[in-house]
């Protein structure tokens, strides 16, 4: 295909010139660590809200459907980072738009921490979200420079690392708000953003992407590649009806163990993300089973186990065993997944991983952000019973698109 609309370069042929990644260092082991350990503690930014969406709302006198929405207004930032900001990775200089982002997240988390009211909190929590879109900077990165036959278990490694930080966050956030206060966590999140910023100037290589355009035509080229890669229109879907599934449970699971049934507190819904992150070590190995079965094979997977998870949260989620191994298999099954899309959609263009990053990522946290809105719907109007139905309902769709694109 034609790249013109993708890359902007002049007709004329260039002199040769060093490759815009000469100066990199190879993808060492300790680098890979360290990407994932990123993604992780910036990542978490987003989801330390979850848990503490109860007391929260008492703090703001808010139902527990007005509370929820401190959650979609993080991932709506998210949404709007990924789309605005995340192209730029192939046309500016990375680590230095990821230092300034960071800076910008530990001042959002502050402003989040002392918010008097709740229209403030819902304003920094968009901003916190937009300024922690690292990680989707940072995975086309670990992509590009890590070897062909290796990629999927690269980007699996980096990624466990993000979804890790993703379940961790609300174990972290559910304790520290019933010791603490839910305004403490934003303070410890701030703090973290500081200390990541010292240690990416210090170790991370920077990484000068080829594009020349303008910004218009960089984010005219989203377009581009939506039409003329019905793969990324593919797993971009079933990612984003997949991500719906998995919000609507855990944007929803602190009112159910807060409610009749539990009467747990928000460090118990922490600790449910605990048993998640068990999940998230399956990452790799769905990297690793990609790049020898093939996307297809593991996309396939992952939306089973979300479906069979779904039919064990509805039958047994009155138990604490039926909700554990519903979370389990979830969250493997969401996770697999979205690493087998993500290795699909970066070996289409290379010089232009960011951008087909920003396409399945945006349509990824629309995802989200609807299943939050929808979890929060269904929660008031259906209870647990209406949570699960929606879930797996969502994630049926997810099959059905799969299935549509795989004979298309």
């Amino acid at each position: 295909m034609s790249h013109s609309a993708i890359e902007n370069r002049p007709p004329t042929p260039a002199p040769p010139a060093p490759t815009p990644h000469a100066e990199t260092p190879p993808l060492s082991n300790a680098l890979v660590w360290l990407m994932a350990v990123t993604c992780g503690l910036v990542v978490a930014n987003i989801y330390y809200n979850q848990p503490l969406l109860a007391a929260i709302g008492r703090t703001f006198h808010k139902t527990d459907s007005g509370a929820s929405l401190a959650a979609t207004a993080t991932q709506i930032g998210y949404t709007l980072g990924m789309l605005l900001v995340v192209p730029l990775g192939d046309m500016l200089e990375r680590k230095r738009l990821m230092l300034l982002m960071l800076l910008g997240a530990a001042g959002a988390m502050a402003a989040a921490a002392f918010a008097p009211s709740f229209a403030l909190l819902a304003a920094a929590s968009v901003l916190i979200g937009l300024l922690s879109a690292v990680p989707q900077l940072l995975v086309p990165m670990a992509a590009h420079l890590a070897p062909e036959a290796e990629r999927g278990r690269v980007v699996g490694r980096v990624m466990s690392g993000l979804l890790i930080g993703i379940l961790l966050s609300r174990t972290v956030s559910g304790y520290v708000g019933l010791h603490l206060g839910w305004r403490a966590m934003f303070e410890i999140g701030a703090g973290l953003m500081v200390l990541l910023v010292a240690l990416l100037a210090w170790q991370l290589p920077q990484d000068r992407p080829t594009f020349t355009g303008t910004y218009a035509s960089l984010m005219k080229s989203l377009g581009t590649l939506v039409r003329e890669q019905p793969a990324l229109r593919r797993a971009t879907l079933v990612g984003a009806f997949l991500f719906a599934a998995f919000s609507v449970f855990w944007t929803t699971l602190a009112f159910y163990l807060e409610g009749p049934r539990f009467h747990y507190g928000s460090d118990v819904a922490g600790f449910f993300g605990l048993i998640g992150a068990f999940g998230a070590l399956a990452a790799p190995l769905a990297g690793k089973t990609a790049d020898t079965k093939g996307s297809d094979y593991t996309i396939g997977l992952g939306i089973a186990l979300a479906l069979v998870a779904y039919a064990i949260l509805g039958v047994g989620g009155g138990w604490v065993a039926g909700l554990v191994v519903g979370v389990i298999l979830l969250d493997v099954g969401v996770q697999a997944t979205h690493i087998s899309n993500q290795s699909l959609i970066f070996s289409l263009v290379p010089e232009a991983r960011s951008r087909l990053n920003t396409v399945y990522m945006t349509g990824y946290f629309t995802g989200g952000s609807l299943g939050s809105i929808l979890g929060g719907l269904a929660w008031t109007h259906g209870g647990w019973p209406g949570v699960c139905g929606l879930g797996a309902a969502l994630a049926g769709a997810a099959w059905l698109i799969s299935r549509y694109y795989a004979r298309s």
